[in-house]
């Protein structure tokens, strides 16, 4: 016992460290505001375990981090996480240890040691959630218009660019007026993950939610879809990515549909595109995937379908029994 709290001991920072030289801060800095909400969650776990709840993601010492606490933490997840959520996780832990070694505070050999983990393997990697039905899009968006408020219709621009477009919250909060394109029915996507840019193409019902938003919202320069205060009063401002999230659970109880989260449009996105026929390399980049096989991941496509689909194979054969 003696020895475990000397060992923690050293991985709690004995002086506060500036922010420009903390490598947890430093790592979270660079992302999003939705990916570093997520991801300091994910550092603060680590820290707890590490210390017996001694730390957070910024009192601990990461720079005191060898292989036997990074092999300790994977194991750990393996028990407690899927093997998607431990990977991510662990990803973030090898970020932080990365800027240990950019700012000078970790040796190149500690710094490969402590990273030289194996991914977790599993059957659980495609993302959790579901593909909601096209009759519950149409309550949602019906749910909506009912309302008869500036609420409703922003709530329907924001479903529509959702399930039309496939986005991620935080895509779709950044948005700007701007960035759709009445001509050719586009949405530019300027903050996308990584920091990449795309343009996407919505169905005609996506734009006429949001060109029913905007006759009240207005065409002045600024965030597309807005908050509105009190009596209707549109706020030219992003939502945050947590209002999306509130918006859609309000929505799924007063229309009577099951709950379900905003990823769960981008899951239903790309599968209603690879049940139409359009290939992956095409759907890869409409979604913002850099990779083919992350798109792939998302392919919700029921058992019924990959039934059928096996139909058009024309196998020669006739029974002599």
């Amino acid at each position: 016992m003696g020895e475990d709290k000397t060992r923690q001991i050293d991985l709690v920072l004995s002086t506060p460290l500036p922010l420009t030289l903390h490598p947890a801060a430093v790592y979270l800095s660079s992302l999003s505001p939705g990916s570093r909400r997520t991801t300091e969650k994910a550092l603060n776990v680590i820290a707890r375990l590490l210390t017996s709840n001694q730390c957070d993601a910024l009192s601990l010492d990461w720079s005191n981090l060898r292989y036997q606490h990074t092999a300790a933490i994977r194991a750990i997840f393996i028990e407690q996480y899927s093997p998607a959520t431990a990977n991510r996780m662990l990803c973030a832990l090898r970020r932080v240890l990365k800027e240990c070694l950019r700012l000078g505070l970790m040796s190149a050999q500690d710094y490969q040691s402590a990273i030289d983990l194996k991914r977790v393997r599993g059957d659980t990697e495609t993302p959790r959630g579901r593909v909601l039905k096209t009759e519950e899009i149409t309550a949602l968006l019906h749910n909506c218009k009912q309302d008869a408020s500036a609420i409703g219709l922003r709530d329907a621009a924001l479903l529509g660019i959702l399930s039309g477009g496939g986005l991620r919250r935080a895509e779709a909060v950044a948005l700007e007026v701007k960035d759709f394109g009445r001509e050719d029915n586009s949405l530019k996507i300027r903050l996308g993950k990584g920091g990449k840019s795309r343009t996407v193409y919505l169905p005609p019902g996506a734009v006429l939610v949001i060109e029913d938003w905007l006759r009240i919202r207005g065409k002045s320069p600024g965030a597309l879809i807005c908050p509105v205060k009190r009596g209707g009063h549109i706020h030219i401002k992003h939502l945050t990515d947590q209002a999306v999230m509130a918006i859609c659970l309000k929505r799924a109880e007063t229309s009577g549909v099951n709950p379900f989260s905003p990823h769960d449009f981008r899951r239903t996105f790309i599968t209603r595109l690879l049940e139409a026929g359009v290939d992956v390399l095409t759907v890869c980049e409409l979604a913002g995937h850099a990779n083919p096989a992350t798109t792939q991941k998302y392919d919700l496509r029921s058992e019924t379908a990959k039934r059928e689909a096996v139909k058009f194979l024309n196998v020669l054969y006739s029974s002599s029994v």
